[in-house]
């Protein structure tokens, strides 16, 4: 296609801006035609709004999706994941099986979570049941670790709500909802310190559902020792790994900025645990962001105009069970080290190959399914089309008797798909 693709973004960052001027691409103004938005969450509001009736031409594409917020928002994620358990029970999946405590074997993958002000009453008798557990509450719609804190008595949480003498909770800001989440307290440790993973994972279809996974992910260490003791409930510099946190603290380290790659975990769990362990521990992340992406794929508006580049935070505990935190929509283009500019270009430049195949002018209509050739650091994840090839084979399988599910080792799905090999 004869041209060149005319870009516009609204978030101003070396890693974006250097990336679209090697490919020779044109800045222009969002007032002008242009082909490629790279755009801020709030800007996509705007452009998928009922309000503006904005209609994109099959010559642009956005990174997002235009209600992404069901899989990034903290509640709806959670709601999500919980309406989809429910749906496969429904259907007889041995995914949705459970043991004799009522707990999923295999959807055991998010933290007991509870809405609140909705939940309160709910959460109480969850907390009343191990009054000596401690909670995590998060504003739902806010990033970086912002209004985060963890409670362990009920009287914590009711400064929250106006009237204490009642059972009702009332959130102080009606705008404000919250999530409350049982606080993984005993994380994997290295160097007796906290850490999670920051994955990232390109979403280029939910319908059908074709993601990649960045083999080029990190580890975020706190930089103060990890303790469950109550006395540091309120030290974030023991509980939050969040950047935006950390650099505050005194032991803050700006060459390295407390990360480590993924690789480097990767060799540190096998010399420590063993090759098999972590290669389990591996598939049972990959698994768990093709059972969140699947969760919310019905919901998703799944325009053609749209891809998205998310930000996935998993923690490990020390059994070497992930657990899947949040998403991020708009994960942090910032750099805080060298390393991190280099990753991120790279992030960028692999996720353009995807999404602007050979760096010419879009066309909305093309089959969304690049060459391997150009994935860059990047791989396929789960392809939908793929795995729905092989049904009748798994079908079989399943009624043979060999149950999927991330603790056999087999692939691990419902007869109706099936996930492709990883590494």
């Amino acid at each position: 296609m004869a041209g060149k693709v005319k870009w516009v973004t609204d978030i101003e960052k070396s890693v974006l801006i250097n990336n679209f001027e090697k490919r020779g691409w044109v800045q222009v103004t969002e007032s002008e035609d242009w082909n490629f938005y790279w755009m801020s969450v709030q800007t996509i509001r705007n452009v998928f709004s009922v309000e503006t009736g904005y209609r994109l031409s099959d010559d642009q594409i956005v990174n997002h999706f235009p209600n992404h917020y069901e899989l990034t928002r903290k509640d709806l994620m959670v709601k999500n994941i919980k309406r989809y358990r429910k749906e496969l029970e429904k259907e007889g999946s041995p995914l949705a099986e459970k043991d004799e405590n009522g707990k999923y074997l295999y959807l055991d993958f998010v933290p007991v979570t509870y809405m609140l002000p909705a939940d309160y009453n709910l959460f109480v008798e969850e907390f009343r049941k191990s009054p000596s557990s401690t909670w995590i509450m998060k504003p739902c719609g806010k990033a970086q670790g912002k209004g985060i804190f963890l409670i362990n008595k009920l009287s914590q949480i009711k400064k929250w709500s106006r009237d204490s003498k009642t059972s009702s909770f009332v959130s102080q800001s009606t705008k404000e909802a919250y999530v409350i989440s049982l606080y993984i307290n005993n994380p994997l440790l290295i160097g007796g310190r906290k850490f999670d993973l920051r994955l990232y994972v390109l979403v280029s279809t939910y319908r059908p559902l074709r993601c990649y996974m960045y083999k080029l992910g990190f580890c975020r260490f706190c930089t103060v020792k990890y303790t469950p003791s109550t006395s540091e409930l309120d030290n974030m510099f023991v509980h939050l790994t969040n950047v935006a946190i950390q650099k505050h603290g005194e032991d803050y380290n700006h060459i390295h900025g407390g990360k480590w790659t993924v690789s480097n975990l990767r060799l540190y769990l096998e010399s420590t645990r063993g090759r098999e362990v972590t290669s389990k521990l591996f598939d049972e992340i990959h698994w768990i962001i093709v059972q969140s992406l699947k969760a919310v794929a019905p919901v998703m508006n799944n325009d053609k105009h749209c891809f998205e580049c998310y930000g996935y935070d998993i923690i490990i505990d020390d059994k070497l069970k992930p657990w899947l935190i949040e998403v991020n929509a708009s994960p942090s283009l910032t750099s805080s080290t060298a390393n991190d500019r280099i990753l991120k270009y790279n992030l960028i430049n692999d996720t353009l190959n995807i999404a602007v195949p050979n760096g010419e002018i879009p066309d909305c209509k093309w089959n969304k399914a690049p060459p391997k050739e150009v994935l860059g650091n990047y791989e396929i994840l789960y392809d939908e089309e793929l795995a729905q090839g092989d049904g009748a084979d798994r079908e079989l399988r399943s009624r043979s008797g060999q149950t999927p599910g991330p603790k056999g080792g087999r692939s691990r799905d419902t007869g109706r798909t099936v996930l492709t090999t990883w590494k």
